[in-house]
Order: C-alpha cells, then sequence, then structure tokens
C-alpha cells in the first residue's frame, strides 16, 4: 500500500501588499500551525519518503517548519505545482520514484481539494468530505492506494482516510 499526504501550505504573510504571491512567507501562525501539522503527521505514521514542493516561499517554508519534526526526507520543488490543477499534480505524483512508500505534496488551493476529490474513490466519511468544502491553511488529507507504483496510480483509485485541520488539533 502506498499513501499520499496532501498538505495545504500554512498561512501566509500580507503584511507587505507589494510583494509579488510566489515570494510572500509565513506569519506567526502559520509557522506554528506547520509544527502542529507535522506532530499530527508523525503520531498517524504518515510520514513521507518524499516530498513535492511548490516553489512558492510558503510551500517551502511550511516544509522547513515540519522536516525537524518529520525527519530529514528528500523534498524537491516543482515548478509546475505552482497553483496546480489536479492533472499536473497527477502527473508529478505518477513521476515519484517507487521506492517511495509516503509521498507528500505541499501545495496550494484549489489545486489541493480537488486532487484529493478527483483521486477519491468516492467511499468518504464525513471528517474527510470537508476536505471539499474548506481546505483551510495547513489542511492535511491522508489518501492510500493497493497500487505498487506510482506510475500506475490515476484518479478515482484511492481511498481517503483523514482529514484535519489546525483548529482539530487545539
Amino acid at each position: 500500500m502506498k499513501r499520499i499526504v496532501l498538505i495545504r501550505h500554512a498561512k501566509s504573510s500580507w503584511s507587505d501588499p507589494d510583494q509579488e504571491d510566489i515570494a510572500r512567507p509565513l506569519n506567526q501562525r502559520g509557522r506554528l500551525s506547520a509544527a502542529l501539522m507535522a506532530a499530527q503527521i508523525v503520531e498517524l505514521d504518515a510520514a513521507p519518503d518524499a516530498v513535492w514542493l511548490s516553489p512558492a516561499a510558503r510551500t517551502v517554508e511550511t516544509w522547513e517548519r515540519m522536516k525537524p519534526i518529520l525527519g530529514e526526507v528528500e523534498a524537491e520543488t516543482h515548478k509546475a505545482l505552482y497553483m496546480a490543477d489536479p492533472d499536473t499534480m497527477l502527473k508529478i505524483l505518477q513521476s515519484t520514484s517507487p521506492k517511495a512508500k509516503t509521498v507528500a505534496i505541499v501545495g496550494h488551493q484549489p489545486g489541493v481539494s480537488a486532487f484529493a476529490r478527483k483521486l477519491s474513490d468516492g467511499k468518504i466519511g464525513p471528517t474527510c468530505a470537508r476536505a471539499f468544502t474548506h481546505f483551510p491553511t495547513a489542511g492535511l488529507a491522508i489518501l492510500s492506494t493497493q497500487e505498487e507504483k506510482w506510475s500506475k496510480v490515476t484518479f478515482k483509485s484511492c481511498r481517503f482516510e483523514h482529514f484535519s485541520v489546525p483548529k482539530d488539533l487545539v
């Protein structure tokens, strides 16, 4: 079984209204939420073997805040993940090394929730279904697949196992 951990970047700063979107860092709440959600990933035994990141400062910083809790993991930025749609996210997921058992993707809305919905086989519990209507910053979704190779993962081939947000944990 392989697992996919989808993470929306933590809360970003709007303190500089002239700053380009891709360059916005996390604010204080975002820095705290990233670490909190990393602890949740550990608790759920879903620490990734590989990580794909959008190149946006807020996604990279989200991962940097998670890393001390999750440990050193191969992480790569992928330019196409910046505001990616589900088709793009699937292609990137499918390119993951077969050695990885759990892959994390740190990205943006609306792509993250749309990707979770499209991957899902449709058998979704109420706590997970809320991810499709509201996937807040630092939100975390975990899906699993029986596929042995990432290249074989398709839409509707995954089981939606978990969804949580920072407010659920405090």
